[in-house]
């Protein structure tokens, strides 16, 4: 992504090593902290109250180092990591100093570090420390990805973002939220939060409700022209090949277009584009110079990442985990391989959440891949068997070739050795992680790694 340097590395405070006994002692309180939330139910005042004092109790800890930053947040259910990673590309490249915080990566200027956490917002002492550490670096910017959980428990407290935008909103985190009525109330909060610009999804179900809330100005986008009233960006001439999207940029008052590229497979991520260049356009970026900025964007790590060994079939790693996304990126990988090439898919779910959308996985993915694998993710506390058995519940075998294969590493190896020449095998859920979450707590997973050593191993047996 960008001119930086990707590392693999964590956030300091992460920094802890552990003894074989220590390690036992931390599982079992992990365990005692499971059976403690269960009893506490996720919107309980008490434990609402816990988080927002650790909000506060950072901010306080940390100086309030969002003062004198320009902070532009990013919220929604799919595209946010990309999204956060193409505003702090086209910032940096129009010579402002930026730092960004995604699920996938912490950035101050060109050095990128992984966010070994995997969480969207994490502890709100790692984000309060990490915008003191730009301040100190000299930024002026902060692009920050903000998720429904962290907004609702305080994480982002005294953030202030100057601007608020959001990708899009689908079935995702109900467990948590109960239901989308109010995982998209939830969502909102960070344009509570922002008075200045809100950037909004047109096509989005959120747009009615959110384009009524109080802000100095209100940015539109949409793959479509702009309805009467709304101010923003919209495309026209869409196209997509194998290795990029491209489409005519218009803007309102502006009777000039530009050409709009991003090097990056999947329809979808145009969308991401828009909504990246009116965040940066409501900072003052030019709209000319964010289109040419996007240009050189790179996907971030793990987001419709193509892994080339020379292989005559091409590779994707993505972190798609929602039934929209599946059903988006799938749909997106149809439109980019020739008539007659076939999609292989390995899909799966994560554990300790959601369970409902599991089978509609398997049934979006029965209806759009030719050949699918359900295999083992993150499956947190949850046995992996019964979470592979939920997903494959909605696969319809008379649609697709499908496959159980419990070992990720075995599902990889097979669809690799099922791939022909022209087809497309997308990877879906883990993307950029380089850990998988079990019971027994992380273990090592590089799914990048792992294909690059297995394409490398079938073309020099």
């Amino acid at each position: 992504m960008g001119n930086g340097k990707w590392k693999i590395a964590s956030f300091p405070i992460f920094n802890f090593q552990f003894s074989i006994h220590g390690n036992v002692h931390l599982l079992y309180f992990s365990h005692m902290l499971s059976s403690l939330k269960r009893l506490i139910g996720n919107r309980n005042p008490l434990r609402l109250w816990y988080h927002r004092m650790r909000g506060i109790l950072a901010v306080l800890l940390y100086g309030f180092p969002a003062r004198n930053l320009t902070v532009i947040g990013v919220t929604g259910t799919d595209g946010k990591t990309t999204t956060v990673g193409m505003v702090a590309h086209i910032l940096t490249a129009s010579g402002i100093s930026c730092g960004a915080l995604s699920t996938a990566f912490f950035q101050v200027k060109d050095s990128i570090v992984w966010n070994a956490t995997q969480k969207t917002s994490p502890s709100p002492f790692i984000v309060q420390k990490f915008l003191r550490r730009l301040k100190k670096e000299g930024c002026t910017h902060a692009v920050l990805e903000y998720s429904s959980h962290g907004l609702v428990q305080g994480r982002m407290t005294c953030t202030w973002p100057k601007v608020a935008a959001i990708t899009n909103t689908s079935m995702e985190h109900l467990d948590y939220h109960g239901t989308m009525e109010q995982y998209r109330k939830d969502k909102a909060l960070l344009f509570r939060q922002a008075k200045e610009v809100h950037v909004l999804n047109a096509d989005d179900e959120t747009y009615p409700t959110y384009k009524k809330l109080s802000a100095e100005k209100t940015l539109a986008y949409s793959r479509h022209p702009l309805g009467k009233g709304a101010i923003g960006f919209w495309l026209s001439g869409i196209a997509a090949t194998p290795g990029e999207t491209s489409a005519k940029l218009h803007g309102s008052y502006f009777t000039e277009t530009w050409d709009l590229t991003v090097r990056i497979p999947g329809i979808f991520n145009l969308e991401n584009a828009l909504c990246a260049i009116a965040a940066a356009h409501a900072v003052g970026v030019p709209v000319e110079r964010c289109a040419a900025a996007l240009s050189s964007f790179r996907a971030a790590a793990g987001r419709m990442e193509r892994i080339d060994e020379g292989q005559p079939f091409s590779v994707y790693i993505d972190f798609t985990v929602t039934p929209n996304a599946y059903r988006k990126t799938l749909t997106a990988l149809r439109e980019m391989i020739e008539p007659g090439r076939r999609i292989l898919v390995l899909a799966g779910s994560c554990g300790d959440r959601m369970r409902e959308k599991r089978p509609e996985v398997g049934k979006i993915c029965s209806e759009l891949a030719d050949i699918v694998v359900i295999a083992n993710e993150d499956p947190y506390t949850e046995d992996p068997q019964k979470i592979i058995e939920e997903v494959w519940a909605g696969v319809d075998q008379s649609q697709t070739e499908a496959h159980r294969i419990s070992d990720r590493r075995e599902a990889i190896a097979f669809l690799l050795k099922a791939a022909q020449p022209g087809d497309a095998v997308l990877l879906c859920g883990k993307g950029s992680d380089t850990t998988m979450m079990t019971a027994e707590g992380q273990i090592p997973w590089d799914e990048r790694e792992v294909v690059r050593e297995m394409l490398k191993e079938a073309a020099h047996p």
